[in-house]
């Protein structure tokens, strides 16, 4: 038996409850070691250790779909996954170049960066707290965004419940919950943040006037669970569309894996600077 059957042998082996597009395309890796096939060697390692019923998300593909929310993948999951592709692509990882993978898009890209031989991709959209407060006209302690990142048409972000919001002494006596309006102010904060980040609106054009975006109005917005201290939200909202002087998304809240709110429009009003207008950050 030659040496290139026992190598293809031992691979489908420790691919085995993979699908079968995905072996076949670590075989033919294995022989041109060609970036192409990095994308479905990936996605058959990842549908071989979640749950079946989010296979169907990993299918179609969608670089925006997160590893932890969307997809179950925790910490010792990750490490099991990390594994397996190491020893499929023949390459080693670092848990510090983890750090800011946190979509399939983001582990694709970061793969890709690998198998070629060049630096992890930096994470230039990653916006943290003094970065998110520079951008907003909304301020602390009304600031419900700690950590946000713009990835294409979606931005995503977070907000720790510390248990120290003042509010939260009040909502409710003996029994603190953050209030489910606060979650949905959350969600439009991150809408805002994207308007003001993304390009989206007025790509290499005009940007749009932090002091002139206020919110007009939301649809099919739910409440699942209620969030306590110490809780974590992490929020998605995605671009439906956007035409001056109106931009509606959608948008989702989870903690800990679970939905925690859904809200199918939120309606932002906006407007672009006047030329020659000067940029400074305007509190409304």
């Amino acid at each position: 038996m030659s040496n290139t059957v026992v190598k293809h042998s031992e691979l489908r082996e420790a691919l085995k409850r993979c699908p079968e597009s995905a072996i076949e395309a670590a075989v033919a890796f294995q022989e041109t070691k060609d970036p192409a096939l990095v994308p479905p060697i990936v996605l058959g390692i990842l549908e071989r250790f979640v749950e079946p019923d989010v296979r169907p998300v990993i299918r179609e593909g969608d670089d925006s779909t997160r590893l932890m929310d969307d997809l179950g993948i925790d910490s010792l999951l990750m490490v099991e996954i990390v594994i397996l592709v190491e020893e499929t692509l023949h390459i080693s990882i670092e848990n510090e170049e983890l750090r800011n993978i946190r979509t399939l898009g983001d582990l694709k890209l970061y793969l890709d960066a690998k198998t070629r031989g060049l630096p992890p991709p930096e994470s230039k959209n990653v916006l943290n707290f003094e970065q998110i407060a520079a951008t907003l006209p909304q301020q602390p302690p009304f600031l419900f965004l700690q950590e946000a990142r713009i990835n294409g048409e979606y931005a995503e972000g977070s907000y720790h419940i510390s248990g120290d919001e003042a509010f939260l002494e009040g909502h409710f006596k003996g029994n603190p919950v953050f209030p489910a309006s606060l979650m949905i102010e959350a969600l439009g904060q991150l809408a805002v943040l994207f308007l003001l980040k993304s390009g989206s609106v007025a790509q290499d054009g005009p940007e749009v006037d932090p002091a002139s975006v206020y919110f007009v109005g939301g649809d099919g917005i739910r409440c699942h669970r209620v969030c306590r201290p110490h809780d974590t939200l992490q929020m998605k909202v995605r671009l439906k569309k956007v035409h001056e002087p109106l931009a509606q998304f959608e948008g989702s809240i989870f903690s800990n894996g679970s939905r925690v709110a859904r809200a199918e429009e939120i309606s932002l009003t906006f407007a672009v600077r006047a030329a020659g207008e000067e940029a400074g950050l305007r509190l409304r």
